[in-house]
């Protein structure tokens, strides 16, 4: 794997931050050994689906265990700009490349400057992304990755938005949905639910994002008494 992916736009989070991805990372080991692959969704644009796929491969990197995060969403992907990444190699392949057959598995695989985390980046936006996704290719990819990594983090488009997540989830061995605090409606959030019961992948669980530390009675005193 000679591709590499430079972050150049990294912070530390605060305590809390990092603590509330410490505790998803421990949850998540415990739902499984068989659990690897996992699918993170939401219900709509916006919710912090991104920076939580992100920061949870950050977590497991730094706890030793190796991680790919597969940024699978092919509409509208914001890892590249958001993080001010990098590529040490001029022709560094996407998602998108591997799907069409453009690319192999080791073109599109790409360590970074934060080890043992890995990742797979978008590509071009497809005008055909739900196709590209329900490819024989991309459950050859889980496969391998499967073999490969402790973990496998997929960043997929918001179910409540588009069909992408649900293509994809019957080849992941669970799924997270986030939820944005205060925004989300609980319609909405069933309505993912249940479309991912469909595809019959297991759904781990929630993620409550957003939420104001300084404004939560129970957060504020959890945080406010060991973080500072």
């Amino acid at each position: 794997m000679g591709n590499q992916i430079i972050f150049n736009k990294l912070k530390e989070p605060e305590y809390a931050r990092r603590e509330a991805f410490n505790s998803l990372r421990t949850n998540l080991q415990f739902c499984g050994a068989d659990i690897k692959t996992i699918l993170f969704t939401s219900c709509g644009p916006d919710e912090g689906k991104g920076t939580v796929t992100f920061e949870l491969a950050r977590s497991i990197a730094e706890s030793g265990k190796s991680v790919v995060l597969v940024d699978a969403d092919l509409r509208k992907s914001v890892m590249l700009s958001r993080y001010k990444a990098q590529a040490t190699h001029k022709r560094v392949g996407g998602l998108s490349h591997y799907l069409s057959g453009q690319a192999t598995i080791d073109d599109i695989l790409c360590s970074t400057n934060i080890p043992p985390f890995n990742v797979i980046l978008t590509g071009p936006l497809s005008p055909n992304p739900t196709e590209l996704l329900g490819n024989v290719l991309f459950e050859k990819l889980m496969w391998t990755l499967r073999d490969k990594f402790d973990m496998v983090i997929i960043d997929a488009p918001p179910l409540g938005a588009v069909i992408d997540a649900a293509v994809i989830a019957p080849y992941c061995d669970g799924a997270v949905i986030v939820i944005e605090n205060d925004n989300t409606s609980h319609r909405a959030a069933v309505n993912v639910k249940q479309q991912l019961e469909r595809t019959g992948c297991r759904i781990l669980g929630a993620v409550l994002n957003k939420v104001r530390v300084e404004s939560s009675g129970y957060y504020y005193k959890y945080y406010g008494e060991y973080g500072k």
